[in-house]
C-alpha cells in the first residue's frame, strides 16, 4: 500500500473507511472538521464506496440519523468538537440504554487552550457520565489502530464507543500505509428487525441500565489486556511511577527522551473509561508516589485516588488537585520537564531555562486580538446595525461563529455570547427583564439552521418584542466554509433546493421580514431601523459572500490631497486593510501613532492595504469627505 503523510483528522478517516464504516454524519467544528470532509473528497473520487457521508443540520440531527441507520446494522460514524457532544447528547443518552447493531463510533474532539472553542469541557467525563467507553489516543497513529477497534468494541457489547482525540493529536501529521480504495461493509442479510428492544419505554430503560451496569466491569477487564495501555519500566526498584493519557502521553515521552531519572515507571492509559483497573493495578505495585498528566480534568487521578483507597494501596498520587501539574490548559514537553525534575528531585538545567525563558526572564508575546476579515459583510451588518439604533439603549446579544469578533472595537455590537442559538433566545430574557432597552439578537445562516429555529419559535409563541439579524454569508465560515441547508450542497455531490431563511422566518411567524445588502450602507442602515422600529419579533437578513467565496475585487484608493486624517473610517470599520500613516515631517514618529493620538508637525492620512483590501466599498460610505475612491482593475495576483 502506498504510504501517504496524513493529517490525524484524515487519518482517522481512512481508518473508519477501513473498518468497513457505511454512515457518515456530523456537524462542523475545530478541531474535527477534517474528517467528514475528507470522507466526502474519497467518495467524491470514487475511492470509498458505497458510503454515505453528509453533514447534518446539527449534532442531534446526525446521531439520530446514525442511530437508524446503526439499528439497521450499518457501522456508523459520528463527528463534532466537545460542545457538540452537549447538542447530541439527548440522544446519546438514551442511545446506550436502547443499544445498537452495527458499530456506532463518536468521534469527539476536545480543544485544550480553548484554541477555538467556549469551553475546555472533558468528553472523558461526559463518556463517564453517559456510561459509554471512551477511548484516547495519544498519537494519530495510535488513533488510527484505536478506530478499527472501537468499531468492534461497539459491535461486541452493543454501546456507542467515543473516541475522543484533541487539538494536537487531530491537527498533526504522520505517515500512513492506506489502499487505493475502500468498500463499507455490507449490512446484514436481515437488516433492521423489529423488537421492542428498539423502544425506550421506562420498563425497559430499567432492565438496559443492569446491562450496562454489567458489560462496564467485562469492557474494563479487557481494557487491561489491550494494547493501549502500555507499561513500561527503566531500572529495577522503581519507587515512583508517571501516569499519562491522550496527547500528555506524547509530551511525557519526548521529555523523558532528554532527562537522567532514577529508576520509574510510566504507564498511558489510552482507555480511560471505564478504568481498566487491573493494569493500573500490576503498575503501582510497589511504587510510594505517582505523578499524573493528562488534558484537560483530573480524570485519571480520580480513578489513582479512588483505586488507591479502594485496594488500600500505601501510593501517593499528584496532579491537578495538589497542583503538582497544570490545573488547565495545554500541556507541554517544557512544563512536562519541568516538573518531572521537581518530582523526581533532580537538577535540569534545561528544564529550568524553558521554565524562565531565554536569559532567565520570561517573555510574553504581544497580544494580537483576532479581527473580521477586511471584505467580511459581517462588518457592514454590525455598522449598519448601531447605525440604525443610534442612542437608542439596546441589549445585542451575539452568537457563536466569526461574528462574534463583532464584539471588538470599534464595532462594538456584541455584548453576550453563550453557544449556539442562544443569543435568539438570550434576547427575549433580556425583554422580558427589561422591556424599555431594545433586544438585537445576531446568528449566521449555518447557525440558523442548526440552533435558531426554537428561539424564532418561541419569540412568535409569546411575541416578544426582538429583533433577528441573520448574517447570510452563505456558508459555515468559522470552521473552514462547509455547506448547510441554505446553500443546498450536500457533500454526496447533490445540490437539493436551498431552505430560504426569508421564508423560514415568514413560516414561523415572524411579523415583519427585511433583507439588505450587507455593503449597500444606506440599504443596510434603512432595512435595520425598519426591523428595530417594528413591535413584536422581527428580522432583517444581511447578505454578501464570505470573502474566502469570491475573487476580491480592486482595491480601494484615497485622495491624499482630500484626506484630513480624521480617521473617521478607521473609528467605524476596523477594517485591517487601513492604517494611519503620516506624509510629511518625521515618519518614525507617526508611523505606529493611534488613530486618536495628536503627533506634532505631522499630516496624517488614510492609507490601504492594496494586499488586504478587497474592494467591499464600506469604507466609501464612511468618509466625511469622499477622500476614499473606487478602485481600478484588480491587481493581476488576486485575479
Amino acid at each position: 500500500m502506498p504510504k501517504k503523510l496524513l493529517m490525524g483528522n484524515a487519518a482517522f478517516a481512512h481508518a473508519a473507511l477501513a473498518a468497513g464504516v457505511r454512515v457518515v454524519a456530523g456537524y462542523p467544528g475545530t478541531p474535527s472538521s477534517e474528517l467528514v470532509e475528507t470522507v466526502a473528497a474519497l467518495h467524491a473520487s470514487g475511492a470509498a464506496q458505497d458510503v454515505h457521508v453528509e453533514w447534518s443540520t446539527n449534532e442531534k440531527a446526525a446521531l439520530e440519523l446514525l442511530a437508524g441507520a446503526s439499528m439497521a446494522g450499518a457501522r456508523c460514524l459520528f463527528t463534532c468538537k466537545q460542545v457538540g457532544l452537549n447538542v447530541a447528547s439527548d440522544p446519546l443518552m438514551s442511545l446506550n440504554y436502547v443499544g445498537i447493531k452495527g458499530g456506532l463510533v463518536l468521534f469527539v474532539a476536545d480543544d485544550p487552550g480553548p484554541i477555538s472553542s467556549q469551553t475546555e469541557q472533558d468528553t472523558r467525563r461526559f463518556a463517564s457520565f453517559a456510561k459509554v467507553p471512551v477511548l484516547d489516543p495519544s498519537s494519530p497513529e495510535e488513533g488510527f489502530e484505536m478506530m478499527g477497534y472501537a468499531f468492534e468494541l461497539s459491535e461486541r457489547h452493543g454501546t456507542p464507543v467515543i473516541i475522543r482525540p484533541t487539538t494536537r493529536i487531530n491537527h498533526a501529521s504522520a505517515f500512513f500505509d492506506v489502499p487505493d480504495s475502500y468498500q463499507a461493509r455490507a449490512l446484514p442479510p436481515e437488516g433492521f428487525q423489529r423488537d421492542s428492544k428498539w423502544i425506550i419505554f421506562p420498563r425497559r430503560a430499567y432492565q438496559a441500565h443492569g446491562e450496562i451496569n454489567e458489560r462496564l466491569p467485562r469492557m474494563a477487564q479487557e481494557f487491561s489486556e489491550t494494547p493501549f495501555n502500555p507499561c513500561e519500566r527503566t531500572g529495577d526498584g522503581a519507587v515512583r511511577g508517571i501516569v499519562a493519557g491522550g496527547v500528555s502521553t506524547a509530551y511525557v515521552r519526548d521529555a523523558l527522551s532528554s532527562m537522567e531519572l532514577p529508576a520509574y515507571r510510566f504507564l498511558h492509559v489510552g482507555t480511560p473509561y471505564p478504568f481498566p483497573t487491573a493494569a493500573v493495578r500490576d503498575f503501582l505495585n510497589g511504587l510510594d508516589e505517582v505523578i499524573v498528566f493528562e488534558e484537560l480534568d483530573h480524570v485519571l487521578e480520580d480513578e489513582l485516588l479512588k483505586l488507591a483507597g479502594a485496594q488500600h494501596l500505601d501510593v501517593r498520587v499528584h496532579g491537578k488537585l495538589d497542583g503538582t501539574t497544570l490545573a488547565r490548559g495545554e500541556n507541554s514537553t517544557e512544563d512536562c520537564r519541568a516538573r518531572l525534575a521537581s518530582f523526581f528531585g533532580v537538577e535540569d538545567a534545561a528544564a529550568a531555562a524553558a521554565a524562565a525563558g531565554e536569559g532567565g526572564t520570561a517573555v510574553e508575546p504581544p497580544v494580537r486580538p483576532p479581527v473580521l476579515c477586511a471584505g467580511c459583510p459581517h462588518r457592514g451588518s454590525f455598522y449598519a446595525v448601531k447605525k440604525a439604533l443610534h442612542k437608542q439603549p439596546a441589549v445585542l446579544c451575539g452568537d457563536i461563529g466569526c461574528y462574534t469578533l463583532g464584539n471588538a472595537k470599534p464595532l462594538d455590537a456584541i455584548d453576550t455570547c453563550l453557544c449556539m442559538g442562544a443569543g435568539l433566545t438570550m434576547a427575549q430574557g433580556f425583554h422580558v427583564a427589561e422591556p424599555g432597552r431594545k433586544c438585537v439578537a445576531f446568528i449566521g445562516d449555518s447557525t440558523f439552521f442548526a440552533s435558531g429555529l426554537t428561539g424564532v419559535a418561541n419569540a412568535v409563541y409569546n411575541q416578544h418584542d426582538v429583533t433577528f439579524v441573520v448574517l447570510d454569508n452563505s456558508t459555515t465560515a468559522m470552521t473552514g466554509s462547509q455547506p448547510h441547508p441554505g446553500t443546498g450542497a450536500t457533500l454526496m455531490g447533490g445540490q437539493s433546493a436551498p431552505l430560504d431563511i426569508e421564508a423560514v422566518l415568514s413560516a414561523l411567524g415572524v411579523g415583519l421580514v427585511v433583507k439588505a445588502n450587507a455593503f449597500d450602507v444606506d440599504e443596510a442602515v434603512s432595512a435595520a431601523a425598519t426591523a428595530i422600529d417594528f413591535a413584536g419579533p422581527s428580522a432583517v437578513i444581511f447578505t454578501g459572500p464570505c470573502i474566502q467565496l469570491v475573487r476580491p475585487d480592486a482595491s480601494v484608493t484615497v485622495d491624499e490631497q482630500a484626506c484630513t486624517g480624521c480617521s473617521a473610517c478607521i473609528k467605524a470599520l476596523g477594517c485591517p486593510a487601513m492604517s494611519m500613516t503620516s506624509v510629511q515631517g518625521d515618519p518614525d514618529e507617526a508611523q505606529d501613532a493611534a488613530p486618536d493620538e495628536q503627533v506634532r508637525n505631522v499630516a496624517r492620512v488614510m492609507r490601504v492595504d492594496a494586499s488586504l483590501c478587497t474592494g467591499c466599498r464600506l469604507c466609501t460610505s464612511t468618509c466625511p469627505f469622499g477622500a476614499i475612491k473606487k478602485g481600478g482593475a484588480p491587481c493581476s495576483t488576486c485575479s
